[in-house]
C-alpha cells in the first residue's frame, strides 16, 4: 500500500507539473512518460492487494470492482471537461487532485488482505517472461493482450469517432459527456456484471463473451457511424460495457494459475506488455483514420479481441489447473 501511496501522489505531482508548466513537447512529452511510469506501481500493485482480499470463489467480483474504479477514474476527466468550461490545464489539475486523494486513501486506509501470500524465498524478476512457458499463464497473458489492442485505442480515439459522426450534435450533452457515460459508467457497469459472470460460469466464458461482443462491435461500427443519436449511444454504452467487462477476468485468471509466490510479478508483467501493446493501435488508429475515414477506423482494432477469443476459447479447454490463494486445486 505504500507503494500504490507513492506511485499515484508522484503521477499526481507529475499532471499538475504538466499543467502548470508545460509550455511545449519538450517538457509535456517526459512529463507523460514519467506519469506512465508512476503509474505502474498502482495498478499492478492493486490488482495483487485485491487478489489478497478475496478467495477463488469471489475473486471475479473483487477484481471486477477494482477495474470499475480504473474505467471511472480513466474517463472522469471527459465528464470534469463536459460539465465545466475549465480549460485543458484545469481538467489536468483537477485530475492531479484525484491522484493525490487516492494516494492518501492509499495510505492511510488500504491494507493487505487474509489472502495475501507469503513472502516469496527469493524475489524473481524474471518471471515475468518465464511464466509464458506455463501453458495456463501464456493463454490467460495471450486472451489479455487481445483486450489490450482494442481497448485504450477506443477509449482514446471514441471522441474523435463521435465528432465524426453525423449525429454529433444530437448526443445527450457534449461528446464529452458521452464518452463519460457510454465508456466510463457503462464501463463500470460491464466490469461488475464481468466479474460477477466470471464466478458463475467459469472465467473463459465471461471473457469469451465480452471479447466476442466487444469485437462484433468493432465490425459494425461502420454501420452505426451513421446512426441516430440514441441509437448511437445506445451502441457506444453496450461497446463500453463490453470492451472492459472481461479486463478484471484476465487478471483474476493469471492470479489462479501464475505461481503464487510471484502473483505480483506475474500482474506486472502482463500489465506491462499490455499496455505496451496499445501504443501500437493508438498510433495505427488515427493513420486509418486519415486514408479511410474515422467510420472505418475501428475496424483496425478487432483482430484484437477475436484473438483474445481463440486464446481464452482454448484456455477453457485445457481446463488448467485453478489454484485457491492457499495453493489448493
Amino acid at each position: 500500500q505504500r507503494l500504490l501511496a507513492a506511485g499515484a501522489a508522484a503521477a499526481a505531482a507529475c499532471t499538475a507539473a504538466l499543467a502548470l508548466v508545460a509550455d511545449g513537447p519538450a517538457v509535456a512529452v517526459p512529463l507523460r512518460f514519467m506519469t506512465g511510469v508512476f503509474l505502474a506501481g498502482v495498478y499492478p500493485t492493486g490488482m495483487k492487494l485485491m487478489a489478497s482480499w478475496a478467495g477463488s470463489a469471489g475473486r471475479g467480483r473483487t477484481m471486477g470492482v477494482l477495474i470499475a474504479a480504473l474505467t471511472l477514474g480513466s474517463t472522469l476527466p471527459h465528464l470534469i471537461a463536459g460539465l465545466g468550461s475549465l480549460p485543458w490545464r484545469g481538467v489536468l489539475l483537477a485530475a492531479a487532485a484525484a491522484g493525490l486523494a487516492g494516494s492518501v486513501i492509499a495510505l492511510v486506509l488500504v491494507r493487505p488482505g487474509p489472502y495475501a501470500a507469503s513472502a516469496a524465498p527469493a524475489r524473481n524478476p524474471r518471471y515475468a517472461l518465464s511464466m509464458f512457458t506455463e501453458r495456463g499463464p501464456r493463454l490467460a497473458n495471450l486472451g489479455y493482450f487481445g483486450h489490450m489492442w482494442e481497448l485504450y485505442a477506443l477509449w482514446t480515439w471514441i471522441p474523435s469517432f463521435l465528432l465524426a459522426a453525423p449525429a454529433a450534435g444530437g448526443l445527450p450533452g457534449s461528446v464529452e459527456t458521452t464518452v463519460f457515460l457510454a465508456m466510463g459508467l457503462g464501463g463500470a457497469a460491464g466490469c461488475l456484471l464481468g466479474g460477477w459472470g466470471a464466478d458463475r460460469f467459469g472465467r473463459p466464458p465471461a471473457a469469451l463473451t465480452a471479447l466476442l461482443l466487444s469485437g462484433l462491435c468493432c465490425l459494425l461500427s461502420p454501420l452505426l457511424f451513421h446512426a441516430p443519436p440514441p441509437l448511437l449511444f445506445a451502441f457506444c454504452a453496450l461497446w463500453g460495457a463490453a470492451v472492459i467487462a472481461d479486463s478484471g477476468v484476465f487478471s483474476t485468471s493469471l492470479s489462479e494459475v501464475a505461481d503464487h509466490r510471484y502473483i505480483g510479478t506475474a500482474l506486472t508483467g502482463q500489465t506491462a506488455i499490455g499496455f505496451a501493446l496499445t501504443v501500437v493501435s493508438i498510433q495505427l488508429t488515427p493513420l486509418l483514420a486519415g486514408a479511410v475515414g474515422w467510420e472505418y477506423a475501428f475496424l483496425l482494432l478487432a483482430p484484437g479481441p477475436l484473438a483474445g477469443a481463440f486464446a481464452m476459447r482454448a484456455f477453457g479447454k485445457g481446463a488448467p489447473s485453478v489454484r485457491s490463494p492457499q495453493g489448493t486445486s
